[in-house]
């Protein structure tokens, strides 16, 4: 273990060996924290002695989780019977709910529906109450609603406006509908987790004695709820050790919030901070840049990222007229790159916002490049997979009417919809669930005025489910070559004018699913279908071509070439109502430190965008990065400091604001600098 402390900077090292108390490690991009991490889980438990039972790590990805899952134990000199739980928050809900959620008076055969689950549920629901609003606002809305631990009955009472009266009632019946047939949604496994815990002290007890060492990755990422989810996790010792970057905080529009990083020290007495600021991915004007850009910011803790590979080339601008230029411009360089045998997996286009990716597209196409779009349609959005998982949580779970809902005239069986619907009220008025219904009409106990050919069809379909859910029971192993010969999917989708697509889709869902069960012989069908419900987009990226996306999917990617593309006002910084100009910027930060070597940073005069041709301004972000000098840049400076904020000046050193009023177009703030109190004007002074 001597060995491995030894391979850490000094900073990493001080991380590491702080072991018990409030851990806030301020980590830059680049800086080597999943290696600063992950020996600190192998130090606890291969040095100190810890228990792997006592800890708990959690992160927002499974692909982060596996990566610091498999890193960890090859650190650790011995393996334990009890390896350290190291997996995501959704994951760590699930499994507690396993063990915990009959304490709110459900099943713990509970499924989890994903987003795309959701919104067709809140469809219907919205349909029947004849309501006409966009469904992903209203999804949204839920959400917020459940990571606020606000239940149907308290929104629905303090709703005003008309439109948040209809989503209340909306909330209301989706609610009814998803606790009817025992489904969670993701809000659900952390809100669900919450509640138990704030409801049940003895267990919050219990569970806080159980995890005494608790890490959190990206804590710059966390919501509300993660963040009381946290306070109860450690309510008993207060070990809690936190890795995240301030800086790189750019999910507030999906509920992160910045402050739980910036009030850490507020919020867990006794904190002890520790900064890494050695980089180890980015050369010096990579990360110069980055830092001048940044420090435009004033709600920040306060680091600079120091470069450990040195000298490199400078960022690089492109200039285009247009964004079929650009497209074309990028292709080019990209072409010389890979006739020189540069990676294609080591090149990466990143936009601000989707609707960019499209001028890529064509012209990547055009020039015969081989790209990949992260954040496209996810393998598990599309129709034909939805399909067999909706099929698998029958065969799991038969009560569950969304998914048999779905799959009930795939393929075809001629159930028409108002046969579906004379099923489901029939259903309703039984209080059976539809499955259920059709077993009890099949023996003669309940009627249902229908043809015979319905009558039939839907017989067999539960005659095929009966089948398959025996077959569970026992080995996977041929599940999916009964299951086709069954159900016979493939050959439906083979008959559709893209069936071969889809066709390959299925097949690589199915090679999937053997590879699971060949890994793990004893699966469970729910294990495999929670599982793949908490896949990301991060976790689906294939190989061999160049890579197009957004910032927020690159986030915690690196490429030796990138290319930044929109660096305009409007496109980046997105301007406008609701627009986040700090997070903008740190959007801005963690594009460029995307980079290894080369960062080539476009812009256009004109693009076309909604239909028209608009001119357009350079970004003011490249002036701030200190890339350009031009008088016509709009430079955002620093302005907002409150009292209590620490600030350095070049020759008083560091001092705490102790008040702050405007003067003109900057504050005038009075420091104290260790008793010496200056009246100084912020431009003078630089947050720590």
């Amino acid at each position: 273990m001597e060995t491995i402390i030894n391979q850490l900077n000094p900073s990493q090292r001080e991380a590491v060996e702080h072991i018990d108390g409030a851990l806030l490690i301020l980590a830059g991009a680049g800086s080597g924290k999943t290696k600063t991490l992950t020996t600190r889980l192998a130090y606890l438990i291969g040095e100190v002695g810890i228990d792997p039972a006592n800890t708990l790590t959690l992160t927002f990805t499974n692909k982060a989780a596996a990566e610091m899952r498999e890193r960890a134990l090859k650190l650790m000199p011995r393996q334990s019977t009890y390896p350290p739980l190291l997996c995501t928050f959704h994951k760590f809900g699930l499994l507690f709910l396993k063990f915990h959620i009959e304490k709110l008076g459900r099943n713990n055969n509970f499924v989890i529906i994903d987003s795309d689950d959701k919104k067709r549920l809140i469809r219907t629901i919205a349909k029947e109450l004849k309501i006409d609003l966009n469904i992903s606002f209203i999804a949204s809305e839920i959400s917020k609603y459940k990571n606020s631990l606000l239940s149907p009955e308290v929104v629905k009472e303090n709703a005003e406006l008309s439109d948040y009266k209809k989503v209340a009632a909306i909330y209301e019946k989706y609610q009814e509908n998803i606790e009817e047939n025992n489904l969670v949604d993701f809000d659900d496994l952390l809100m669900l987790t919450y509640k138990i815990l704030d409801e049940y002290p003895e267990l919050r007890k219990e569970t806080s004695e159980r995890y005494r060492y608790i890490m959190v990755d990206e804590y710059q990422d966390t919501n509300e709820l993660q963040f009381k989810l946290l306070e109860h996790l450690c309510s008993e010792h207060g070990n809690l050790c936190v890795v995240g970057d301030d800086d790189q905080s750019i999910y507030g529009w999906r509920g992160a919030n910045i402050r739980n990083i910036l009030e850490f020290s507020d919020n867990f007495e006794g904190t002890k901070v520790v900064k890494l600021e050695t980089n180890y991915r980015s050369t010096d004007p990579i990360l110069e840049a980055a830092n001048t850009l940044i420090e435009h910011n004033s709600r920040r803790l306060g680091k600079k990222l120091v470069s450990h590979k040195g000298k490199g080339e400078s960022v690089k601008l492109l200039h285009s007229l247009d964004e079929s230029m650009e497209a074309k411009s990028i292709a080019h360089e990209i072409h010389a790159l890979l006739d020189k045998g540069v990676d294609p997996e080591e090149i990466a286009v990143l936009y601000r916002i989707n609707a960019l990716s499209r001028s890529l597209e064509e012209g990547f196409t055009k020039e015969g490049i081989s790209f990949k779009l992260i954040g496209g349609m996810r393998f598990y959005e599309r129709a034909e997979i939805k399909d067999i998982i909706s099929y698998f949580r029958v065969i799991s779970n038969p009560y569950d009417d969304f998914s048999l809902l779905r799959i009930i005239n795939k393929p075809k069986r001629g159930i028409g919809k108002a046969s579906i619907e004379k099923l489901q009220k029939a259903a309703y008025d039984a209080h059976l669930s539809i499955f259920a219904f059709i077993q009890k009409m099949s023996t003669g106990e309940v009627p249902l005025t229908v043809s015979k050919k319905v009558e039939t069809a839907l017989e067999n379909l539960v005659e095929d489910i009966t089948f398959l859910r025996e077959e569970i029971s026992g080995s996977l192993e041929n599940f999916i070559s009964l299951f086709e010969e069954r159900i016979k999917l493939k050959e439906h989708y083979a008959a559709m004018v893209d069936g071969f697509e889809r066709t390959m889709n299925i097949d690589e869902f199915y090679g999937y699913f053997r590879d699971a069960v060949s890994k793990n012989p004893d699966l469970h069908l729910d294990e495999f279908l929670n599982d793949i419900s908490l896949q990301s987009d991060q976790d689906q990226i294939e190989e061999n071509a160049i890579t197009i996306m957004s910032i927020h999917a690159a986030k915690g990617l690196e490429f030796e070439h990138v290319f930044v593309i929109g660096l305009e006002e409007e496109f980046f910084p997105l301007l406008g109502e609701g627009c986040n100009m700090e997070e903008e910027r740190r959007l801005g930060y963690v594009a460029i430190t995307r980079a290894k070597s080369y960062l080539t940073l476009c812009y256009v005069d004109s693009r076309f965008y909604k239909g028209r041709r608009k001119m357009i301004d350079k970004s003011r972000f490249l002036g701030e990065a200190g890339l350009i000098q031009d008088a016509s840049l709009k430079i955002t400076k620093s302005s907002t400091f409150k009292k209590g904020d620490l600030v350095k000046h070049k020759i008083f050193g560091i001092g705490r604001v102790q008040a702050a009023n405007k003067s003109g177009k900057e504050y005038k703030l009075l420091i104290n600098f260790g008793g010496n109190k200056k009246e100084i004007l912020s431009s003078f002074v630089q947050p720590v």
